[in-house]
């Protein structure tokens, strides 16, 4: 990414400096350095390439019809750390790649205010296929879908989850609550610790809110280090 864009979300977000890994307080390198020595790319299992395959050819829902490519997720299968969005737009349907725009973008400047790049996390969505014009999911389409994304969660097996966006925190969560109360707080999702985090792409659209991001990427560092040193409980 050029610095010039960079600056552009750096902006967007509000935030003047951004913590580099060699530049973070002391409170903060120990769960950094924890991500970092616990990567282990080689795959666990083929089990990553039957899921996958599955996905591609998923035909549960209409969303198969207007699709140009699934968009499965990308990073480290041994993850500490799982993104987990609503689901793919126009950038990522014809790339297959989640989070490759504008929001993916903004997306990579919040971890990397917290330490972490995009190789050191999992990033999936709710949903595999992208809505038409980008309208939210319908509740038989996450429901259909809804068992991928346990699935890659069964084999990551991530110390914690962020959750990006109202329909994503709602979905993990099963509740109804609206996203402000669901910040700020320490959920459950099959035994995972969830962090609920603002979107980036609604943060791209409403700046007001940017102040409320650092504190939403602070609390989930914060969680995290209580996580690693045996503090946070279910």
């Amino acid at each position: 990414m050029d610095n010039e864009l960079r600056l552009h979300y750096l902006e967007a977000m509000g935030i003047d400096v951004w913590l580099s890994r060699t530049s973070m307080p002391n409170a903060f390198e120990s769960p950094s350095e924890a991500v970092i020595d616990n990567i282990d790319l080689t795959p666990s299992s083929d089990n990553w390439t039957l899921l996958e395959a599955e996905v591609a050819n998923c035909q549960k829902c209409t969303l198969c019809t207007t699709r140009k490519n699934t968009v499965f997720g990308s990073g480290n299968q041994h993850a500490d750390w799982m993104i987990v969005g609503e689901g793919p737009g126009q950038n990522e349907d014809e790339q297959g790649l989640p989070f490759v725009g504008n929001a993916g973008g903004l997306l990579t400047e919040m971890l990397r205010a917290i330490g972490l790049t995009r190789e050191e996390v999992y990033i999936a969505n709710i949903i595999k296929c992208r809505p038409p014009n980008n309208r939210d999911p319908h509740t038989d389409e996450i429901e259909r879908c809804s068992d991928y994304l346990y699935r890659q969660h069964q084999l990551i097996k991530p110390k914690i989850i962020l959750a990006l966006g109202r329909i994503a925190a709602q979905t993990l969560l099963k509740t109804n609550e609206p996203l402000a109360k669901l910040r700020g707080k320490v959920h459950n999702f099959n035994n995972t610790p969830v962090v609920v985090v603002y979107h980036p792409a609604y943060l791209l659209r409403f700046l007001p809110e940017k102040s409320k991001a650092w504190l939403d990427l602070s609390y989930a560092l914060q969680t995290f280090i209580k996580i690693e040193g045996g503090l946070c409980g279910d």
